[in-house]
């Protein structure tokens, strides 16, 4: 995935003699990069930050070996031309450092609220609605088609939303006996069906990890659990497991 510069102007060239502080400036960079990546999900796995980094190893070095790391630098090349190729690797370092205090600034956004587990799929957060044990997967149950996730906990355990959107659906609903549903910018929605009370209103934004209700046991309920239902543009329901798993998030 190519990396987006988010700010900041273009570094000046660095007189002859400044070759120590570049390096150092750059390690702290790949050094903040590490602290990261644990963090950013699927989108960007360590091989891949440890190749886009690869060539900000050798800034400092008497001959680097090339900018961008593919071409090698003529030995008959003075020092400017070696400043030269410092800044450049040194301004990839920056906005690689960027792009992953971005991507983990969306990542702490979503865990913010206190949702148990957060990824990044593309450009969006998800996170894992709430914390419990799985009574029930979609597919056959009692003789018909179950077509959600149910996760079993105390009344009162808080609900996240899956993704960020748009309340659609907030109070009674048959069945359930009170939901929220959420519409996201794709058009999908996520039903969360069974809970004890609401915290949001109808035409309401919410971002991936906000509180958004909590476990009930109203409706046609055996226990305490969400029932989680993903609804896609079509409107045919999805298994959310599936779902959940393709945005590095699992149950």
């Amino acid at each position: 995935m190519p990396f987006r510069v988010t700010g900041g102007n273009a570094a000046p060239v660095p007189p002859a003699g400044k070759g120590v502080l570049v390096a150092f400036t750059a390690g702290a960079v790949i050094a903040a990069g590490e602290s990261v990546v644990t963090r950013i999900g699927p989108e960007l796995p360590a091989p891949a930050l440890a190749a886009a980094l690869a060539p900000v190893a050798t800034i400092g070095l008497e001959i680097p070996a090339g900018v961008g790391g593919d071409q090698p630098l003529p030995l008959a090349a003075g020092p400017d031309a070696r400043s030269a190729i410092d800044v450049g690797n040194l301004v990839k370092a920056v906005e690689i450092g960027e792009e992953l205090a971005r991507r983990q600034s969306l990542l702490d956004a979503a865990l913010a609220d206190g949702a148990p587990q957060a990824a990044l799929f593309g450009d969006r957060a998800f996170v894992q609605p709430v914390v419990g044990r799985v009574t029930s997967q979609a597919g056959p149950r009692w003789g018909r088609q179950h077509e959600g996730l149910d996760v079993a906990n105390r009344i009162g355990t808080p609900i996240f939303a899956v993704a960020g959107g748009v309340v659609v659906e907030s109070g009674p609903a048959s069945g359930f006996g009170l939901w929220v549903v959420v519409e996201h910018a794709d058009g999908s929605r996520s039903v969360y069906g069974h809970i004890n009370r609401t915290f949001v209103e109808v035409g309401q934004e919410v971002s991936a990890g906000e509180r958004i209700d909590e476990v009930g046991n109203r409706g046609f309920s055996t226990g305490p659990h969400l029932h989680l239902e993903i609804v896609d543009t079509s409107g045919e329901k999805l298994d959310p497991t599936d779902w959940l798993r393709d945005r590095g998030i699992e149950y």
